[in-house]
């Protein structure tokens, strides 16, 4: 673990390690994962750093906080680079797909046609060697290594707690495919079969969510849509997304014009004659927005379904991984181990394309240079920290008054603060990885009223209202609370809250009954769960709830964004490290909404 700057402090000993730097460049969610012998040293995000949800920029303020000035390792450390892409395999398939029913398919090549990458994602390795080049200065640099996309989204086996498992990988798309299955044992992963690129789940629900109003990477607030509609459009759904034999799918191609227009033009006449013209983001959302996302929910469950119910006959392994985008979707991962034969289902913190990076590097260290395994993913705190002096700078500058507290006392407070109805803002140690905020850059309150639900939805995050937040609850009492036994820190699935302990717990239901968990030990995160341990002494409830440290933003990253977001939004408290500030003065508040507004 790093010391309390937050990064590693032992620059002397790198030299006696394999370095494995993966990067990801050109294409959405870029940023960095650092293995040292195999292992996770820091893995960066560049939108904590730069601010733009998402960024496709070069990962320059990731890179810079590792091998720049006051960073712990120097560039020439590094034994090879990786990267998610196989230019050979991306280059065959977008040609393929643009030269497939030209004239129409050219429209392949318009950037409007594929916003969640750049046309520089056919040349990663040299972009990422200009890049290094323009920063760092003309270098010789490590070998850049291409490792194909679905490989590095399977990859997280490798540091999963299964010596064998079946993996699933199921994404918008990769350089060759959008869904792929594998088979894992010790340090080997095998790809079973690759469907193609245009019969994508992941596609599919980014191009109907986008048809009900919401932009680009909001599919989990459709998949939490879902569940307030209703079987309307199920039979007509049905005509979307086909059953195979042998566990595969196929989305039908009358209906989808992104086989030849991308994103630019999605759906076919047809399928609007079907399902209504597209929603305009400030229209209200209807009943019938409502079943579109139902149904889309449904049938995305019932296609995952098919495929693990096939990929357990064939391949009869107990334990089953699921990686890429559509792995978010809590909901059918829950489904998947309650209506399957499958025993222990895991996902990655990072099981889009934020892991990646982490990914690539984990293919090169176990598949390609043959190593064991002897790490397993067990939290998600791989990201920066902070020092005690950036803290008190940063409070100092706000103009806020603070308190620095022994630990004890400290969460004995938060504790009494949650019982009493306060929001905290809640920072503390190295940041998560992936898109969830698990502990350290979070916002907690009580779960024992529905207005506290409705409070941080209008007057926090400013977003819909049909918008659930996540149940954390103490592993030893997951299953007084939830229908579910298995641990989740990760925030990877949403099962049903046991319908005699609703009452106790309203503001962590959706409106079907489940819960997004998080379970949470001592060990993987003492602080958080000491939080929640005295909450439980005080109120006999043993679940709290948990929302990203963020206002419209990316969750926060560093003091001074926790600070800005606790002063523009109505939280009561904020708790960075051990100190604890309660303080909203007026004068700090003006300052934070004009720098936040000069900024953006």
């Amino acid at each position: 673990m790093p010391a309390r700057d937050g990064l590693p402090h032992d620059a002397a000993r790198n030299r006696a390690r394999v370095n494995i730097l993966g990067l990801v460049y050109t294409s959405h969610d870029s940023g960095l994962a650092l293995l040292s012998d195999g292992k996770p040293n820091v893995i960066l995000e560049e939108e904590r750093f730069n601010r733009i949800k998402h960024t496709l920029k070069y990962p320059r303020m990731a890179l810079d906080t590792v091998f720049g000035p006051g960073g712990f390792m120097r560039l020439d450390d590094i034994d090879v680079i990786t990267c998610p892409w196989n230019m050979k395999r991306i280059r065959r398939a977008l040609l393929g797909a643009v030269f497939s029913q030209v004239p129409a398919s050219l429209n392949l090549l318009r950037h409007e046609a594929h916003r969640t990458h750049t046309i520089g994602l056919l040349n990663v390795p040299n972009r990422l060697k200009l890049g290094l080049w323009h920063q760092f200065g003309l270098r010789r640099l490590p070998p850049i290594v291409q490792v194909g996309h679905h490989e590095s989204h399977a990859a997280v086996f490798f540091v999963s707690p299964f010596e064998e498992a079946t993996v699933l990988v199921a994404d918008g798309y990769g350089d060759d495919g959008a869904t792929s299955a594998w088979t894992g044992r010790g340090n080997r992963l095998q790809r079973r079969w690759s469907d193609p690129m245009f019969d994508s789940l992941g596609m599919l629900y980014t191009c109907v969510s986008e048809h009900l109003g919401f932009p680009y990477f909001q599919e989990g607030t459709v998949m939490a849509l879902a569940a307030m509609g209703g079987p309307t459009y199920k039979d007509k759904f049905s005509e979307l997304i086909r059953l195979l034999p042998q566990g595969r799918i196929e989305v039908n191609k009358e209906l989808i014009n992104y086989p030849t227009h991308g994103l630019i033009e999605p759906f076919k006449p047809r399928f609007y004659e079907v399902f209504g013209p597209r929603r305009k983001s400030n229209e209200p959302l209807t009943a019938h927005h409502h079943d579109i996302a139902w149904a889309l929910q449904h049938w995305t469950e019932e296609a995952l379904l098919h495929m693990t119910r096939e990929l357990y006959r064939v391949h009869k392994s107990k334990n089953l991984v699921i990686s890429g985008g559509v792995a978010l979707n809590c909901v059918a991962n829950a489904r998947i181990l309650r209506e399957t034969d499958f025993e222990r289902v895991w996902v990655p913190p990072v099981a889009s394309d934020t892991g990646v990076c982490f990914g690539s590097a984990l293919y090169h260290w176990h598949q390609t240079l043959g190593n064991k395994r002897d790490f397993e993913l067990t939290h998600a705190f791989y990201g920066k920290a902070y020092s005690d002096q950036e803290i008190v700078q940063a409070l100092n500058e706000a103009g806020l008054a603070y308190e620095r507290m022994e630990e004890g006392a400290l969460l004995k407070r938060v504790a009494q603060d949650l019982a009493d109805m306060k929001i905290v803002g809640w920072f503390q140690g190295r940041a998560e990885i992936g898109p969830r905020a698990l502990g350290n850059r979070s916002i907690l309150s009580s779960a024992t009223t529905n207005k506290m639900k409705d409070l941080i939805n209008a007057r926090i995050k400013h977003r819909e209202a049909f918008r659930p937040f996540a149940p954390v609850v103490l592993i030893e009492r997951l299953e007084e609370f939830f229908e579910y036994a298995h641990p989740d820190p990760f925030m990877t699935v949403a099962p049903m809250i046991r319908k005699d302990k609703v009452a106790q717990i309203p503001a962590a239901a959706h409106v079907d009954g489940t819960g997004r968990i998080q379970t949470i030990d001592r060990k993987a995160n003492p602080r958080y769960y000491g939080v929640i341990e005295e909450y439980a002494k005080l109120t006999g409830i043993p679940v709290i709830l948990n929302t990203s440290f963020n206002r419209q933003e990316p969750v926060v990253n560093g003091p001074a964004e926790a600070i800005s977001c606790y002063l523009r939004t109505d939280m009561d408290r904020l708790v960075l490290g051990d100190y604890y500030i309660m303080d909203r003065n007026e004068a700090a508040i003006s300052r934070a909404f004009q720098k936040f507004k000069k900024a953006a």
